[in-house]
């Protein structure tokens, strides 16, 4: 039984410094306090941009700037204490936000603030990799920047001046902490991700733990093994990387910090050995406190002694920031915090990410609302934005079916201001529209069944797994590789049809109005460790199911006109009610059409990789060559270009 923590009531009505201009004020929360050991590490990851915070979200509203004060904070307090503090990032530190993606080149702005922030160690996420670059831009800046915390265990950047392939950064680090003067080896790896520029190496873990200086690595008898990954907690990778440590070191504390898959979690390897995920966005701010570490000599490196890991998820709202900090309004804010906070301000206006250009009706869900309905971003898309935008003037009176994968979309619409910003959170990606002309009609409506079921088509391809298709909640850690063969295993559900799930391991925990106050719906994690880890108590979401891709029919034949209506009754007398339904809904069909004999197969490039083979499995002989431009617009033109269209410009 796992106590229950004592809650303590953080009053935010007053209007806090800090943030950005036009942040909401955050609303008023039951909070958890954190639990220090002799050392405690900040995690974030998959900030993908988000340094200006949550505009839209009260609880999730405080800036990078503000983060800034608050590690400063901390790592005073830790001095105070007599404690060790780091601070770490796991990767996908872009694509994702107008702050990021709005500028020319992008990261034009992004990259000097996020950089303010001092880090003690950090690794490379997947989106880094997608563009080359992209790819150049975090050898070239970042990586320097962070010299000498910056860590690519499995990663090699090619030089474009030379062609050769050097490591991104060094394989590993030896840190010694500031006040304890713990030796901690760390390492910062990758999940085998193989859709990289090719200005990139990524080394599947499995072989780069091989390696000589890997090998060197885990000899090296530390205090503490810290493993940043940009990889799920319940994927293969960690499992892999957990093993091979722990049969050279039996009982050396390994301390794992993930990412990649957007959820908040944390897991128990072993009683020595644990590992924590910290959301996504920017919404969450990750915090682990180890006690029991037992500090080694030359000759004491096989002394078994068991370490005490706790976690806590921070909502990275500036009163709770605060309220870790034991400061207020006044005394919180840094001169370094300030000038961050000030940077992303002017960055914004100069990118003109404020500027609106439509007014959402009401809020559109990515998994918070079934699908299909009204409140559902994927059906508006498939319903709405597809049929009026995906149009080739040269094709346009051909029948085509539309396939966009549901991971092109990263966020949710809420009812209000369309900016420039959301433009880039809803959709920041640069894929483009391709098609394969004329394919029979019986072969083309088959490749969406596949996509969204999988089967033998896509069995034994890793890089061809459909779970790359959806949104990253709905992947790892719910569908894991089973440790004896390929075989995929669902984990508890976290997704579900019908009246929907309390997220699991974003669910749980105790939302009873009469046990305090009312509620703000927000994470309520559950993982290995329990229901207690989120540091502010909220009601739980209910998430519903999603699947790989949504397909759009567009310029199909019209329905035949409907049956001449029966002549009226002639009789007075009384008839009885019927069961029966009336004409116009009789069948379920009867709206609909007749099947074009062809249609041209529009998708996103990004699915093209699962296209071609989904076809030949479907009865078509196509090949890549077959695949033609259709529109030379990415999905967040269309989507922008929607809303000024349809959407009124004041709310």
């Amino acid at each position: 039984m796992i106590p229950r923590p004592i809650l303590v009531t953080v009053s935010l009505a007053a209007v806090a410094s800090g943030a950005q201009p036009g942040a909401p004020a955050p609303v008023t929360v039951p909070m958890r306090d954190l639990e220090w050991g002799q050392l405690n590490i900040i995690h974030t990851t998959d900030t993908h941009g988000w340094l200006s915070g949550h505009l839209q979200e009260p609880q999730y509203s405080a800036d990078w700037g503000d983060y800034i004060s608050f590690t400063s904070h901390m790592r005073k307090k830790a001095d105070e204490k007599g404690v060790d503090l780091l601070v770490i990032d796991t990767g996908d530190r872009i694509e994702g936000s107008g702050l990021y993606d709005g500028s020319d080149p992008k990261g034009k702005y992004s990259y000097d603030i996020f950089t303010q922030q001092p880090i003690d160690a950090l690794c490379t996420g997947n989106h880094e990799l997608y563009q080359e670059g992209s790819v150049d831009r975090e050898h070239n800046t970042t990586v320097p920047r962070y010299k000498n915390a910056y860590i690519a265990s499995n990663l090699d950047y090619i030089e474009p001046e030379t062609g050769n392939q050097i490591p991104q950064a060094q394989r590993y680090v030896k840190l010694k902490t500031k006040n304890l003067g713990y030796n901690i080896i760390v390492l910062g790896f990758l999940f085998d991700f193989d859709r990289n520029a090719k200005n990139s190496v990524v080394k599947p873990v499995e072989e780069a733990m091989k390696e000589e200086w890997f090998q060197t690595a885990i000899r090296e008898k530390p205090d503490l093994f810290l493993v940043l990954g940009h990889i799920g907690l319940r994927m293969k990778e960690f499992e892999q990387i957990f093993k091979v440590i722990r049969d050279q070191n039996w009982y050396t504390p390994i301390a794992f910090f993930g990412g990649h898959v957007h959820v908040r979690d944390a897991r128990k390897f072993d009683d020595n050995a644990f590992a924590i995920a910290s959301g996504r966005y920017f919404e969450t701010i990750g915090w682990m406190s180890i006690d029991g570490i037992n500090k080694k000599s030359a000759s004491d490196i096989s002394t078994e002694a068991t370490a005490t890991f706790k976690r806590r998820y921070i909502d990275n709202n500036l009163f709770g920031l605060q309220y870790h900090t034991g400061l207020n309004e006044t005394t919180f804010p840094t001169e370094l915090g300030r000038n961050v906070t000030n940077m992303i301000a002017k960055a914004r206006k100069t990118l003109k990410l404020d500027r609106s250009f439509g007014c959402a009706p009401q809020d559109l869900w990515m998994s918070r609302a079934p699908y299909p309905s009204n409140s559902s971003i994927f059906t508006w898309l498939e319903t709405q934005v597809l049929p009026d935008t995906i149009v080739n003037e040269e094709r346009a009176n051909f029948s085509r079916l539309t396939i966009v994968n549901t991971g092109a979309i990263r966020f949710d619409i809420f009812k209000g201001p369309f900016t420039t910003d959301s433009t880039f959170l809803i959709s920041p990606f640069i894929s483009k529209f391709n098609y394969i002309a004329d394919v029979p009609y019986p072969v083309a409506s088959k490749v969406i069944q596949l996509l969204n079921n999988g089967g033998p088509v896509f069995n034994g391809n890793h890089s061809l797994n459909t779970k790359h298709l959806t949104i990253p909640e709905r992947t790892s850690p719910w569908v894991i590789l089973n440790t004896v063969g390929e075989e995929e295993v669902p984990l508890p559900a976290l997704f579900m049809d019908g009246d929907g799930a309390i997220q699991k391991p974003l669910g749980g925990g105790n939302d009873d109005p009469s046990e305090g106050p009312q509620l703000t719906q927000g994470y309520t994690t559950q993982d290995d460790l329990g229901t207690d880890g989120d540091d502010a108590v909220h009601a739980p979401i209910r998430f519903y199911d999603v699947p790989n891709c949504i397909e759009a029919k567009i310029a199909f034949p019209p329905p035949p006109p409907p049956a001449p209506s029966p002549p009226a009754p002639t009789t007075t007398a009384t008839t009885s009610s019927s069961s029966s339904p009336s004409p116009s809904s009789s069948a379920a069909g009867a709206s609909v059409g007749p099947d074009p004999e062809k249609v041209d197969l529009v998708f996103l490039d990004y699915v093209q990789p699962w296209i071609i083979p989904a076809l030949q499995f479907s009865g078509g002989d196509y090949k890549v060559e077959d695949v033609q431009l259709y529109l030379n617009a990415t999905l967040t033109d269309l989507i922008a270009g929607w809303v000024k269209e349809n959407w009124e410009v004041n709310c």
